[in-house]
């Protein structure tokens, strides 16, 4: 066993741990954070993306021991004190979700990409989301998701920077 301590979704834990186990794993069996699907195991699908440190990274690639001092959030810490993040609201709005397995992983791995670039063209879009799969909404609805989010973003960026 293996000793751990890492922050998910604002709590810190400290635990043990065996080597081999996966982060998606720890995080679901352990911390009971369910948000975060099991899609493929072999790092294809995204749809355990969650941010490590701030960047998307998917959970089933990644050993509870390499998250080690971490900084962790999954789709279920995005919300603020109940306040659904801007991703969260555009992917219901603007229909960018059918059966929602892909989902979280998609909102993370987006969150990241704003981050790095808060104003993508729809192709910068697709690129950044290309390690993510869906097989239900033919990404049209994702891709619009992604741009709404991004222009409240920095809608709510300038109006702050205003004040």
């Amino acid at each position: 066993m293996v000793a751990v301590r890492m922050v998910v979704d604002g709590v810190a834990y400290s635990d043990e741990v065996e080597p081999r186990l996966l982060l998606v794993h720890y995080l679901r069996d352990r911390l009971g954070r369910v948000g975060t699907p099991i899609g493929c195991d072999t790092s294809n699908c995204g749809a355990c993306t969650v941010l490590l440190d701030g960047e998307s990274v998917k959970s089933c690639a990644v050993l509870a021991v390499q998250a080690d001092g971490a900084e962790i959030t999954t789709i279920q810490g995005l919300a603020d004190d109940g306040t659904w993040h801007p991703l969260q609201r555009a992917f219901r709005d603007n229909h960018g979700l059918q059966c929602g397995y892909c989902t979280p992983g998609m909102i993370l791995a987006a969150v990241d990409l704003l981050r790095r670039n808060p104003a993508p063209t729809e192709e910068e879009i697709r690129v950044g989301l290309e390690g993510n799969l869906c097989r239900c909404t033919g990404y049209v609805n994702i891709v619009r998701s992604v741009q709404a989010a991004a222009a409240e973003m920095r809608e709510s960026a300038a109006s702050g920077a205003a004040r």
